[in-house]
């Protein structure tokens, strides 16, 4: 469903500018809502999918780049939501398509991120951004009017006070603050399965659905015990915003769970599954956003292209004997999955569910449904 926002009028377009904290800025026409937007600039190698991307709660505080050149033209929908809004604070892009030819679009992506308050920059040398980026590592970003009453120095100094993602739980920010209820789509007896809502995406919950899971979906600070008193057959880590070691609460209460319970993770989930194990994670220099990303099963030595979006990893050398690295980043040799070895618990780095992305890796779901089923 479509949030509905206050109109916003948009008068043409106005110079903007994109001030890093490194130093380095970027020109163009600021489209979209005419705001200013603070955020964590980091760039997605997608083609298509910016409207999952950008309704996706994980990029919450990222001001989010395009590498692909000219991003809009099939518009966007209702259908194509991952949450009920936005969560990105702005988008970086070479060209924003004012027309939108795809005959489920219902309006262009210029029209509706002026409905939700969203900046775009357009013209944007988008290549040497991303490799400015690439050299310098993920850093933190301001978007403003060319005309800001500010000048380029103290806009500068302005983005250098911007916080870190480091030490931010934002899995507190986006989460549900009630619990809520997605039914199986299947006629058979479903599973049911609590989800831990730390920024979920709704098309985790459409494949879960479809295999026969009843979900329930509850904030990032439900308790253990609360969990254990609804007596579920599994439970599901999703994926979110921010980083994992400040999210203490859920870290404890999966701590409490295992053994008790099957557990899969996602992303923020996977992380915080692993530091319930007693590993560590820590800060990418340049993380991982795009849906071409190769990883390794090393079960089977076979390669998925997937989907990620995370700027934290886990530390394989602080790894206990009783966990094993299940799947591998090919690009940088960073732990994609692990899972314990001594009890019923796995999780993936990357997204299984696309949205957008390849579905390559939608073979873990089913690996749940089986741990379920036994």
């Amino acid at each position: 469903m479509l949030e509905s926002y206050p109109p916003v009028k948009m008068g043409g377009t106005t110079d903007g500018l994109l001030v890093l904290s490194n130093g380095r800025f970027f020109r163009g026409k600021l489209r979209g809502a005419p705001v200013e937007a603070t955020g964590e600039v980091i760039f997605n190698t997608s083609m298509t999918g910016y409207q999952e991307i950008l309704t996706d709660p994980s990029y919450t505080g990222q001001i989010v780049t395009m590498t692909y050149p000219q991003i809009g033209n099939y518009g966007v929908n209702p259908d194509d939501m991952e949450s009920k809004t936005t969560h990105a604070s702005a988008l970086i892009v070479r060209e924003l398509s004012q027309l939108s030819s795809n005959w489920r679009a219902t309006q262009t992506l210029d029209e509706w991120l002026i409905e939700r308050r969203i900046p775009v920059l357009d013209g944007v040398d988008t290549r040497s951004l991303v490799k400015a980026i690439r050299s310098s590592g993920e850093c933190s970003g301001l978007l403003v009017p060319s005309d800001s009453r500010h000048t380029l120095e103290e806009l500068r100094e302005e983005a250098l006070d911007l916080p870190s993602m480091v030490g931010q739980n934002l899995a507190r920010q986006v989460s549900t603050r009630e619990s809520y209820f997605w039914p199986s789509a299947t006629d058979s007896k479903p599973f049911n399965v609590i989800a831990y809502d730390f920024g979920i995406k709704y098309n985790i919950l459409r494949i879960m659905n479809s295999l026969g899971m009843s979900v329930r979906v509850v904030p990032w600070n439900t308790t253990a015990e609360e969990i254990l008193e609804m007596n579920p057959q599994g439970v599901f880590l999703s994926n979110g915003p921010g980083d994992p070691a400040a999210v203490n609460e859920a870290v404890e209460a999966v701590q409490t769970l295992l053994g008790k319970v099957p557990i899969f993770g996602i992303c923020l989930g996977h992380q915080i599954l692993s530091l319930a194990l007693g590993c560590q994670t820590y800060k990418l220099a340049c993380g991982h956003h795009g849906g071409n990303h190769p990883v390794m099963d090393i079960s089977t030595n076979k390669i998925e292209i997937t989907s990620h979006n995370h700027g934290f990893s886990v530390d394989e050398k602080s790894l206990p004997k009783n966990v094993s690295v299940t799947h591998r980043n090919l690009n940088d040799q960073t732990v994609e999955g692990i899972e314990s070895l001594i009890h019923q618990a796995y999780s993936v780095q990357y997204h299984p569910e696309a949205a957008p992305g390849p579905r390559d890796a939608s073979y873990l779901f089913g690996r749940f449904l089986e741990m379920l089923k036994s």
